[in-house]
């Protein structure tokens, strides 16, 4: 098995924005500790930041400082920083193409926010054959409210883990990973 951990969308925005992450307790330290692993262990780091196209958004606005990964993301090693403007890491991006070129098969999918970007580039990657693994508590969400209804952000994330451990991911905790990996 070779992995490549992909770290999606550790950007400001998610802290000092409008989107503060607030479950699982932990989530960044976690990021940051698959992070650490994955450099020990060798292992091909992806990082992926979002931005919206509008030039003129509230949220991901290119180049404003909410766009910005967090300096402890930023400051660590990496072999690809890819940038996007959809949910789907893989969607008009290099990453599959730099993937196969580093004969990956495994992708361990950490960042925010569980029920959009990881969940949709999760189920990207094993469209495309890949095994994905999903790492628990190294994604993150917030409550979400809105005309269809309001969900907790526990709830939220544990109906995505549920849902990705059905037939897409093996979805595991990073300490579990770090196992793996070793």
């Amino acid at each position: 098995m070779k992995r490549a951990l992909v770290v999606i969308d550790v950007q400001r925005e998610y802290f000092d924005g409008a989107l503060p992450i607030r479950h699982p307790a932990g989530h960044l330290d976690s990021i940051l500790a698959a992070m650490d692993d994955a450099a020990k262990a060798k292992l091909t780091t992806v990082v992926v930041r979002h931005h919206q196209p509008d030039p003129d958004s509230p949220m991901f606005r290119l180049n404003s400082d909410m766009w910005q990964l967090l300096d402890e993301v930023e400051s660590r090693p990496r072999d690809l920083l890819i940038d996007k403007q959809l949910p789907g890491s893989f969607t008009n991006t290099d990453l599959n193409k730099f993937l196969k070129a580093h004969d990956i098969d495994t992708v361990s999918i950490a960042g925010y926010m569980t029920q959009v970007c990881c969940d949709t580039t999760a189920r990207q990657a094993f469209h495309r054959g890949y095994n994905v693994e999903f790492l628990s508590d190294a994604t993150g969400t917030l409550d979400v409210s809105n005309k269809a209804g309001s969900v907790t952000a526990e709830q939220m994330h544990e109906s995505i883990l549920v849902a990705q451990q059905m037939f897409i991911s093996d979805v595991i905790d990073r300490a579990e990973w770090t196992k793996r990996i070793a």
